[in-house]
C-alpha cells in the first residue's frame, strides 16, 4: 500500500498508476481529468504515470451544463 495526497486529503491505495487508481476509485475515464504532482496528464498517460508514496494527485470529474 502507497500513502498518497488526493485531492488534498491522505489516503491509502494499491494501484500502481494513474489509471488503476481511477479504477479503484469507480471512476469513469472519460469523466475525469488528472494531474500528477503538479503535471497535467493526458488518459493515454495515465497507465505510464507510476505512482509512489507521498505523491500529490488531483482529480477533477468533468459535468456538463448550462
Amino acid at each position: 500500500m502507497k500513502r498518497i495526497i488526493l485531492n488534498g486529503a491522505g489516503r491509502e491505495t494499491a494501484a500502481e498508476n494513474v489509471a488503476a487508481l481511477i479504477a479503484e476509485l469507480g471512476l469513469a475515464k472519460g469523466t475525469v481529468l488528472a494531474e500528477l504532482n503538479g503535471t497535467a496528464l493526458r488518459p493515454d498517460e495515465w497507465a505510464l504515470a507510476s505512482l509512489r508514496d507521498g505523491d500529490r494527485i488531483e482529480l477533477m470529474r468533468i459535468a456538463a451544463g448550462g
